[in-house]
């Protein structure tokens, strides 16, 4: 998992008994336990040594009802926080400062947020977490390896051998979620040192849209394309698959703006952090083809 060494959670308390019990206090919330991101996130930290409160609804915690955010909060070291829509829209923004806030008012000050990278929409929400008195990092993520094996995309691929999206020909450092899992691991056993920074995260190489689909239709053996259509189009096309207006709108504006090649280029926050060079594109999809993720 890289060059270094797990080390105990630490975190600024105002009694010695606080501080001694936050000191051996290893636990971390991961909220979306089960999901793309906070699943990977989970197995990194139980890797490292830590424990792992998962934070989803069939175990209590539900982003939209703050009554339930304490009971999950209290007695964690840390948490991680992936608000369940777009981490753009305004109502992440509210969220995540609410729940930051009633964090730090039950000791738990280290919060680690994943954020888009190069989206102007998620800085609302970024700003929310700094003002909440956390001891706080923003990882912002390029766009994951794995949405083309999973969620609504890899759909499209597994059953109709097309991918249909707003992307252009644009270039972009997909980034496989586990690298994800990996430095949020690394952030939260290495003391204070990623405190009060943003991480950008990218994968090895940059590769369009049409060149991932090429990538996974070798790996696959199967037969499959890629269409560009304008972000108008697609947010059509996500009202008619039931996705709310608001929420299609917000999405159209995000597309349009992260879509437009500010992201065509690399990092090498993935190699300082772990000491190891980000999963490349290729090897995600033959490791995803084996495991039968584009098998109709």
């Amino acid at each position: 998992m890289g060059c270094w060494r797990p080390r105990p959670l630490t975190g600024r308390m105002t009694t010695n008994t606080q501080n001694t019990q936050n000191t051996q206090n290893t636990t971390v919330m991961v909220t979306g336990a089960s999901g793309r991101t906070g699943s990977r996130v989970a197995q990194a930290l139980k890797a490292a040594g830590l424990d792992v409160r998962e934070a989803t609804r069939s175990r209590g915690f539900d982003w939209e009802d703050p009554t339930t955010w304490a009971e999950t909060l209290r007695g964690c070291a840390a948490a991680y926080l992936m608000y369940p829509s777009d981490v753009g829209s305004p109502a992440a923004a509210e969220g995540v400062g609410a729940l930051a806030r009633e964090a730090v008012g039950l000791g738990v000050r280290r919060l680690v947020l994943l954020s888009a990278r190069g989206e102007d929409q998620a800085l609302p929400t970024e700003e929310a977490l700094k003002s909440s008195g956390a001891d706080w990092t923003v990882v912002r993520a390029a766009w994951f390896a794995q949405n083309f094996s999973e969620g609504p995309l890899a759909d499209g691929l597994r059953e109709g051998g097309e991918l249909v999206f707003p992307a252009g020909e644009v270039e972009e450092p997909f980034l496989d979620v586990r690298d994800i899992g990996d430095v949020v691991a690394a952030v939260l056993t290495s003391g204070d040192r990623y405190v009060g920074r943003s991480l950008e995260l990218t994968g090895p190489r940059l590769l369009s849209f049409r060149g991932a689909v090429a990538e996974v239709a070798a790996a696959s053996e199967a037969e499959l394309t890629y269409t560009p259509v304008p972000a108008a189009a697609y947010g059509e096309a996500l009202t008619g698959f039931g996705i709310p207006q608001e929420e299609a709108d917000l999405l159209i504006e995000v597309f349009e703006t992260l879509l437009d090649g500010r992201n065509a280029h690399l990092t090498d926050t993935v190699h300082d952090v772990l000491g190891r060079a980000p999963r490349d594109f290729a090897d995600f999809a033959r490791e995803a083809a084996a495991a039968g993720a584009w098998k109709a």
